[in-house]
């Protein structure tokens, strides 16, 4: 396994972290997984072996079921990993059940504790934007958490570029804790992080862990153009996450892994996952499985080196228009462009 720095904190996450979505599979999670504690217990061992120390849940992933059932496996060896969890969405039906009050965090958090069997989340993150919270109430209540011991260090998930930045303002004004990272998903089919979410982890020093980085296995390889959707997918069970809006240049994506995998004598996933682990402040990816071989396959993908030209290759499948203002900063700004700057036009300036 390999380690990166999380963002400019002083944190080491292996570069593969272990997603716990499929833990528990109460309601519609089911469509993705329903491994109880001996099927969790068996992965989680693979995980440890293999050297990943970062283990992600969140609170609604099933209703709390998922934090309980790592909890329960981690029981014993908390203190030779790092967990992050979340807080933020819908878990119940009452008004405060929600968003990012003071209220609410301290409370989920509180539970999320409860559930783990451990004294503190190593990194809670904002699991989606509530535009209704004042962000002085919610880093003010974060602050507390880390001030508390609680929680080593907060981060967000799923924000706009505009949103990051309000929070990060609030912190750096008010000098309370700022993230650290975000988690966010990216992917060769979904490249929109790197308008923005990309050009500011840099020029911020966030730390970038990718969701779904095979696009809920659509990149995998198992997937194929023409062909039926297979069995025991999470589409088959009716998953529609992430959305496809254009399916001609997913089949051109996949073709393209598949053909670079078949090369390296490796599979397409594996492809997919090198690639990321190319891109600017990416620190980490939440790899998730229902069987030990999915993650054997995707731990194979940490020593996998593409070349210029299969990295090339990959660029023109999946690139994304240059859209205003970037294309009139590339005619204008390019002499005085800053990293972040270069986080998004330098693939595309040089292509």
């Amino acid at each position: 396994m390999k380690y990166r720095t999380l963002g400019r904190s002083g944190l080491k996450v292996s570069v593969l972290t272990m997603g716990t979505f499929t833990f528990g599979g109460a309601g519609a999670f089911k469509a993705v997984g329903a491994q109880g504690v001996k099927e969790a217990r068996k992965l989680v061992d693979t995980c440890i072996d293999a050297g990943i120390n970062l283990y992600d849940t969140a609170n609604m992933y099933s209703t709390g079921l998922s934090e309980e059932i790592l909890g329960e496996v981690l029981d014993g060896r908390r203190d030779d990993v790092l967990i992050s969890s979340k807080a933020r969405m819908r878990i119940a039906d009452g008004p405060n059940d929600e968003g990012f009050s003071r209220y609410h965090l301290i409370r989920e958090c509180e539970r999320s504790l409860k559930r783990l069997r451990t004294d503190r989340i190593d990194i809670y993150h904002m699991h989606e934007w509530d535009g209704v919270t004042p962000m002085e109430e919610m880093v003010s209540a974060l602050d507390a958490l880390v001030q508390q011991g609680k929680v080593r260090y907060i981060a967000c998930s799923n924000f706009s570029g505009w949103h990051i930045m309000k929070a990060l303002g609030v912190s750096d004004r008010s000098l309370r804790e700022r993230f650290v990272a975000q988690q966010i998903h990216y992917t060769l089919e979904a490249r929109e992080a790197e308008y923005e979410l990309l050009p500011i982890s840099v020029d911020q020093g966030l730390g970038v862990l990718v969701w779904s980085p095979l696009a809920a296995g659509l990149l995998s390889g198992k997937h194929r153009r023409g062909k039926g959707t297979p069995e025991g997918s999470r589409q088959f069970a009716g998953w529609t996450e992430p959305p496809i809006r254009d399916e001609e240049k997913l089949w051109n994506i996949v073709d393209a892994l598949v053909e670079i995998g078949d090369a390296h004598g490796v599979s397409a996933a594996q492809v997919a996952l090198a690639w990321l682990l190319t891109r600017p402040a990416v620190s980490s990816l939440v790899v998730g499985g229902r069987n030990q071989q999915q993650f054997i396959d995707n731990f194979r993908a940490v020593d996998l080196e593409l070349s210029e030209d299969e990295l090339k290759r990959l660029h023109e499948v999946s690139k994304l228009p240059v859209i205003y203002p970037y294309w009139h900063q590339q005619q204008f700004a390019s002499d005085r462009f800053s990293p972040g700057d270069w986080a998004l036009h330098r693939d595309y300036m040089e292509n």
